[in-house]
């Protein structure tokens, strides 16, 4: 047998055998790596490159290898779910860099990091003053964790007093001009309805790269003719517009009434009214 053909069975033997002992090993392997799991991660793909190569090599040999670099950090994993001594040994702890908006250069130093890595880290967590930051710290796998202080902090819906509903998954409902079912259905949306919508649109089916269905039931589509212009959707503000002239009606009625019982319950309906449109303004207004 030619070397070239032997070395071809080879490699694509030891990748489907490093494929299958990745899975064993789980998503942490292909994560943000800790210190073990960088030498286990490198060690592996040396040795898979050298049977693969290596024609005078034993195979099986390599093999027992690889099954051996594979066993003990599986095993080790198992123990350190028990122990957190194991866990610090193996994975390292994290070290607080900053606090209260000021640098811990004696930490900085055990690191062996610069203040410009530390800046770099800072801006690409969007983070340019370190006097904003309450809390930073640098994580075994690497990672700056950070958090600025309160009055830096985005504001919330919940800062707001803004009550949203629960937000649910989007759904891509359509693929490549394809009706994907399963999507569609856990939407509570049918075909008859996605037909509809698009037709509103004014889009034919064929020429929907994606179509996805978001928390508001509302169909957006991304088409594979970006020249296509879509026209955006009209409900959601003109049911706020709706709800604002109730509410303008009802105040009034309220004013122009002589009925003192009648007075009062179009201000009672107008003051509900108002807190509702409140609450669903934001939701409206897009």
């Amino acid at each position: 047998m030619p070397d070239w053909i032997l070395i071809a069975i080879r490699a694509l033997s030891t990748l489907m055998f490093l494929f299958v002992l990745t899975r064993i090993l789980g998503k942490k392997q292909i994560s943000q790596l800790t210190f073990f799991e960088y030498v286990i991660g490198i060690t592996l793909g040396d040795l898979a490159g050298n049977i693969s190569t290596d024609v005078e090599a034993n195979y099986l040999h390599g093999v027992i290898a690889i099954l051996i670099w594979v066993l003990v950090p599986l095993v080790l994993e198992l123990l350190t779910l028990k122990s957190k001594i194991l866990r610090l040994w193996f994975e390292g702890n994290g070290r607080v860099l900053i606090k209260d908006g000021k640098i811990l250069e004696g930490n900085l130093k055990k690191e062996r990091y610069t203040g410009d890595e530390l800046l770099e880290q800072l801006r690409t967590k969007g983070v340019f003053r370190v006097a904003d930051v309450e809390f930073a710290m640098l994580e075994s796998s690497g990672d700056l964790s950070i958090l600025l202080k309160s009055e830096n902090q985005p504001l919330t819906p919940k800062h707001l007093g803004l009550k949203l509903p629960i937000e649910k998954p989007t759904q891509a409902v359509m693929m490549d001009g394809v009706i994907q079912n399963e999507p569609l259905a856990a939407a509570g949306k049918s075909r008859g309805w996605l037909q509809d919508e698009l037709e509103k649109m004014g889009v034919a089916k064929e020429n929907v790269f994606l179509g996805q269905v978001d928390t508001h039931g509302e169909l957006t589509v991304d088409l594979f003719d970006d020249k296509v212009v879509i026209p955006a959707s009209t409900e959601r503000p003109a049911v706020l517009a709706c709800l604002k002239k109730c509410e303008a009606d009802l105040e009034l009625y309220a004013l122009t009434t002589q009925n003192s019982e009648a007075k009062q319950m179009y201000e009672t309906c107008s003051m509900q009214l108002n807190q509702i449109i409140q609450q669903v303004h934001t939701i409206l207004r897009a």
